[in-house]
């Protein structure tokens, strides 16, 4: 729906006809996005998990004759393979070059790229561990507590604490497996953990040809589960002075590659230290990119497509304004430790108002499906500064408890007549 909502502005815009196509699969055939696109193309059966397959989606690109493939923030969204097969189909992948998502998308050559870059990195086992005797010689030298992560992980998987050795033993082959299972690799490596740290991101949109531009920093840092919750720009606790310095770091790592797209810089901040340290690139749009696109008054979307279709950004990165804060709305069950809750949404009243922005695929009725991720809305609430955006949020959950109290009450069975006798 967010590329749909983007392809209709810029046909609104300049007159231009696009087309939009849907792929899909059996269990999500009625979702949302599929009859608002102008072409809709079945996948088959989400169990042969074709959104993964690049035989089924090289299929589905030839036969529907697609121009471009824009692939949002999940599946293949940061794998070169399927940027190599667009490049051969002769369709455009919306996004960077297969070359540069192995630099960056890879969590160790990224680390790498960054020290070239003096961009700040934390203690590391500097490349993969390769069996469980190189993790521990590593473990010994950077030491613990420390992250065991895969190189190819993401979403909160093929992650894990460490805090002895004897964890290091446990986890080892179980992460590997895991990000081998999830993400068709099972490479991993090891970093300090910095404790008591902020969880700063820069998000960046580069055209390919020499120009990248930083748009702001948001603080990811209340999480669960290592997966992101609640997201807002700009981060409450830098200054101006440290977001222009992981501005200027973001930029010039996406230049070093060439970078065309967007992308974002993640790095730990400790605020006592004052210290930043790199983690990673993602080599696609985030979830969180509504908040950017509200401080920064951009459509991130549409700059993709307009860098992918070998356009330059010209002029002056757009200045920030004000504060946003993103809440993610999640089909979870909170009595069973927010397991993932699918079914049939019988009942869905969405915020609205001044300053409030929801991004969803869903509507009433819709089926929420088992195979894919439970976060069905983002709700995006936008200030002039963070206390009025804090605010909005908290009205726009409000609004929805409110809700829920005049549906319990109508629920109620009526009261029994009164009786106007008294008995002494």
């Amino acid at each position: 729906m967010r590329l749909i909502h983007a392809v209709r502005d810029i046909a609104a815009e300049t007159g231009a006809r696009i087309e939009t196509v849907a792929l899909y699969t059996d269990v999500d055939r009625t979702a949302m996005f599929v009859p608002e696109a102008d072409i809709a193309y079945s996948l088959g059966s989400a169990s042969a998990r074709p959104y993964l397959d690049l035989k089924v989606l090289k299929g589905a690109l030839v036969k529907t004759g697609a121009d471009a493939a824009w692939v949002g923030w999940g599946f293949v969204a940061e794998d070169p393979a399927f940027a190599e097969l667009c490049q051969e189909v002769g369709v455009t992948f919306i996004g960077p070059s297969a070359e540069a998502m192995r630099e960056l998308g890879d969590k160790i050559g990224a680390k790498l790229i960054a020290e070239k870059a003096g961009v700040p990195v934390a203690p590391w086992s500097r490349g993969a561990v390769e069996s469980l005797d190189a993790a521990l010689a590593a473990a010994a030298e950077i030491g613990y507590p420390l992250m065991l992560k895969a190189t190819a992980g993401g979403g909160g998987r093929g992650i894990r604490v460490i805090t002895s050795e004897g964890e290091l033993v446990d986890a080892y082959e179980r992460t590997g497996q895991e990000a081998a299972r999830a993400f068709g690799s099972g490479v991993v490596f090891l970093e300090r953990l910095v404790t008591g740290a902020r969880h700063v991101e820069v998000q960046v949109i580069a055209d390919g040809q020499g120009t990248a531009w930083a748009l702001g920093v948001r603080d990811c840092s209340v999480q669960r589960r290592n997966q992101k919750i609640i997201e807002e720009s700009a981060s409450p606790v830098l200054g101006a002075a440290q977001s222009a310095e992981l501005k200027a770091s973001a930029e010039r790592l996406a230049i070093a590659v060439g970078y065309c797209g967007a992308a974002t810089v993640e790095f730990l901040y400790h605020p006592g230290e004052q210290l930043f340290s790199f983690l990673e690139v993602n080599t696609r749009l985030q979830v969180e990119h509504p908040v950017t696109e509200c401080t920064a008054g951009f459509d991130l979307v549409k700059a993709q497509l307009w860098v992918a279709s070998g356009n330059r950004l010209l002029g002056e990165p757009p200045v920030e304004r004000g504060h946003a804060i993103e809440a993610r709305l999640n089909a979870e069950d909170p009595d069973r430790d927010f397991a993932p809750a699918p079914g049939r949404i019988a009942r869905l009243e969405l915020p609205a108002g001044p300053g409030i922005r929801v991004d969803t695929g869903v509507g009433e009725g819709d089926t929420i499906p088992a195979d894919f991720d439970s976060m069905i809305a983002k709700i995006i609430a936008h200030g002039r500064d963070r206390t009025e955006a804090l605010g909005r949020l908290r009205r726009a959950h409000g609004d929805h408890r409110r809700w829920r109290d005049q549906q319990e009450f109508r629920a109620r069975p009526p009261r029994p007549a009164r009786s106007h006798r008294c008995k002494r």
